[in-house]
């Protein structure tokens, strides 16, 4: 293989690696007393160099000298203005941010992998000259550039391994190779069931659209004078006043005498229900909060639904701003694994209180009749609470070489390996249905975990989500289930955050269109029908509604760029026969 041509093909694998790392997770530092003069590409024995003032003329004004001529001439026109396109590609991320992740146990493990192709002269690691040129690239007033981070580099020069480049280009092109097999897979299995579906699809309302009820929303303050406080610097946490009768709380906010748990109230405005009403309970992902799913929460509402969203105060949206601020050393603590869960089951117990002390409310909720939908780490919750207990030996298998990982969700999953033992019962009897939307749980849960959940489960992924992989964390993990009710629907294009709604948070980081992906507003959709199918169908009993859980449906209301699809089995044989088929893919099995 010819080195200078390969360096000048790949340039790119360097800088993605740099952008996931920062716009996917997100210290004292002293200047460096010199900046990378030259940057020296190595393959095997083979090493040439090329000045970085050559990469910099390059880069402004087209210009190629001598030395990088000697480049060049291996290249063809479109990958050197692919080469001029990374070198300037500025990364709009905020200088405190970066600094805060950078000095985190995620931010860490991160730099190592990138130090295992990037180094200074001395070949040893790269991964604290690597922290210090983003940054300090991330503080010039070009922003953090590839350009930027060669010219930030604390060393006269730095070494670009291109055969690890290459072998981490080939694990992360089979990720993307595995997630096209298992998505043929589908798509298959969905043809299959639809052939045997007998569904008219145009005498079904369309559940997309709001229901019939109007609804009151209230913000209960609550605290859990058992556990240890988490104070984050937000005033989002006060309680909203009761609304035409509604419950009477005293406003608490950031409370340090317990873990303030605020939670937001959605009650249908029915005034003679036939029934007591279902409860749902929401749980948002990392670095989210409740109004993430406030559409999907209302929509639910108006179908007759009591919906109940708390915000979990250790792995939210405002605890990435402390992370930021500096007033948080990691972005959740491992203890987040067991406080989640039991968030959940502490807002249930709390509320069923107060709406049993509220005259207009008595009775008029079933809190026997509980769902629960998550996302991301909220997802996790959700499976913890229907029966998937934590790992142990799970994790110790899984977290043993986090350096080489691709799967950013192990990342997180891996610090629950620090828990204190012996780990709780997390399940609660309570619940009888859950969806999962882009769930971790290939290291925290595994096969042995997830093949005890009875409760009708669905699980959604996306196909292009980068931080939770779907085959790992959601495909494979659906082949585990062995109730008869349990379902798989996928995105395709979907990523990790297409389903959430964070445009009235106050603290929530903006992130950008590249990292959310196309048209959410479709995936919202999705997921307004599927979750009032789903939890009609096993919490209010209304049969009628399976109907929409079906591969014929799905295909009906499916919408380009982004088709939806649903499936009702996936076996793991089938799976890793369709994995097989092409060698460039392997499912992960998990004890």
């Amino acid at each position: 293989m010819n080195l200078t041509k390969t360096a000048l093909r790949y340039p790119y694998l360097l800088w993605t690696g740099i952008f996931l790392s920062a716009f996917s997770w997100l210290g004292a530092l002293q200047n460096p007393v010199r900046a990378a003069e030259r940057v020296y590409v190595s393959y095997g024995i083979l090493e040439r160099s090329i000045p970085v003032l050559s990469l910099e003329a390059y880069a402004k004004n087209g210009t190629i000298d001598d030395d990088l001529a000697v480049y060049a001439r291996y290249g063809d026109a479109k990958q050197l203005q692919q080469l001029k396109s990374v070198l300037v590609a500025r990364a709009d991320v905020d200088l405190v941010a970066v600094s805060q992740f950078l000095y985190t146990p995620q931010g860490e493990v991160l730099l190592k992998r990138l130090g295992q192709v990037i180094q200074p002269e001395s070949r040893d690691s790269g991964f604290k000259a690597i922290r210090a040129a983003l940054i300090l690239a991330a503080a010039d007033p070009d922003g953090l550039t590839l350009l930027n981070v060669l010219r930030k580099f604390p060393t006269r020069g730095l070494r670009i391994d291109v055969e690890r480049s290459l072998e981490i280009a080939a694990a992360l092109q089979q990720l993307v190779n595995q997630a096209k097999q298992a998505t043929t897979i589908v798509l298959q299995a969905a043809q299959q069931e639809q052939a045997t579906e007998a569904i008219a699809v145009n005498q079904l309302a369309d559940i997309r659209q709001r229901g019939p009820y109007t609804w009151q929303k209230q913000t209960l303050a609550l605290v859990d004078t058992t556990r240890s406080a988490v104070l984050n610097p937000t005033s989002a946490d006060a309680a909203a006043p009761p609304v035409g009768g509604g419950i009477p709380t005293v406003p608490v906010a950031n409370s340090t005498i317990g873990r303030s748990v605020p939670v937001d109230l959605y009650i249908p405005n029915q005034l003679t229900p036939a029934a007591p009403m279902p409860v749902i309970v929401i749980s948002h992902g990392l670095g989210s909060d409740r109004t993430t799913f406030a559409y999907l929460a209302i929509h639910l509402a108006s179908y007759g639904f009591a919906v109940l969203v708390p915000e979990h105060p250790g792995s939210n949206a405002a605890r990435l701003q402390a992370l930021i601020n500096g007033t948080a050393s990691e972005v959740s603590e491992p203890a987040e694994f067991v406080n989640r869960p039991l968030d959940i089951t502490f807002v249930l117990n709390q509320v069923e209180s107060l709406v049993n002390a509220t005259p207009n409310l008595q009775g008029r909720l079933n809190f026997q009749q509980v769902g629960v939908l998550g996302q991301s780490f909220g997802g996790y919750t959700a499976l913890t609470l229907a029966g998937a207990p934590i790992n142990p030996q799970q994790l110790q298998a899984s977290c043993q070489n986090l350096e080489n990982t691709l799967n950013l969700s192990l990342l997180l999953q891996c610090r629950a390996s620090d828990l204190k033992q012996p780990i709780p019962t997390l399940q609660d009897a309570r619940i009888k249905a859950v969806i999962a939307i882009n769930p971790i749980t290939s290291a925290v849960m595994g096969q042995t975990s997830i093949s005890q959940i009875k409760v009708p489960t669905m699980i959604v992924t996306g196909n292009a989500d980068t931080i939770a992989p779907a085959v790992p964390e959601q495909i494979q993990p659906f082949t585990w289930l062995t109730m008869a009710d349990r379902y798989l629907v996928m995105l395709q294009g979907g990523t990790h955050f297409s389903t959430l709604d964070s445009s009235n948070s106050r603290d929530a980081l903006p992130l950008p269109q590249e990292v959310v992906g196309p048209n959410p507003a479709i995936a919202r959709r999705y997921m307004n029908a599927l979750a009032v199918a789903f939890f009609q169908t096993y919490l209010a009993n209304n049969a009628a509604d399976r109907s929409y859980l079906s591969a014929t449906y799905s295909s009906a209301i499916s919408e380009v760029p982004f088709p939806l699809t649903l499936i009702r089995s996936l076996t793991a044989e089938q799976l890793a026969q369709g994995l097989a088929n092409n060698p460039s893919t392997a499912a992960t099995r998990s004890p």
